[in-house]
């Protein structure tokens, strides 16, 4: 790969590449630990990851919960049909105060936008249903239950 520069900030090279490799896989590995898999010292690894932070290449360190083990087990895809002068901030704003609604996109094709949703079962996913059919600005919705999530990626893509 190609290396960063100015014009082009978004370009990884194979270590930036490697580092975050390790990170998504486990976001509290050690510098150390880093360091061992990618073939270089643990402060050139700290000095690294200081740069994807600066850069923006990394916004955050966090932890990934298992829904189900909280109660979260029912998920769901539920395609939302809007008016058509429903601007996408507008969605946005209304999805965000949603707090089963875990992440909304706004699509090609028939449905504006696609929420992913999580509930505590069938009666509550039908509630929140329900809850976004009567927002004003929606015409109707279509779901998609998960049976059984197939392929699960914690990164931004292909490895």
């Amino acid at each position: 790969m190609a290396s960063p520069t100015p014009e082009n900030p978004g370009l990884l090279d194979p270590l930036d590449a490697a580092i975050l490799a390790v990170l998504v896989e486990d976001g509290r590995a050690s510098y150390a630990r880093i360091g061992a898999r990618v073939n270089l010292s643990a402060p050139a690894v700290k000095r690294r990851v200081d740069r994807l932070l600066e850069r923006g290449v990394i916004d955050a360190f966090t932890v990934r919960l298992d829904p189900a083990t909280l109660g979260w087990g029912t998920e769901a895809f539920v395609e939302v049909h809007c008016t058509e002068q429903t601007s996408p901030a507008r969605m946005r704003d209304t999805f965000e105060s949603y707090p089963e609604v875990i992440a909304a996109s706004s699509v090609t094709g028939d449905a504006d936008a696609v929420l992913e949703v999580r509930a505590h079962d069938m009666r509550h996913l039908e509630q929140v249903v329900e809850r976004i059919a009567a927002e004003p600005f929606v015409l109707r919705t279509r779901s998609t239950v998960v049976l059984n999530p197939l392929v699960r990626r914690p990164g931004p893509g292909p490895r």
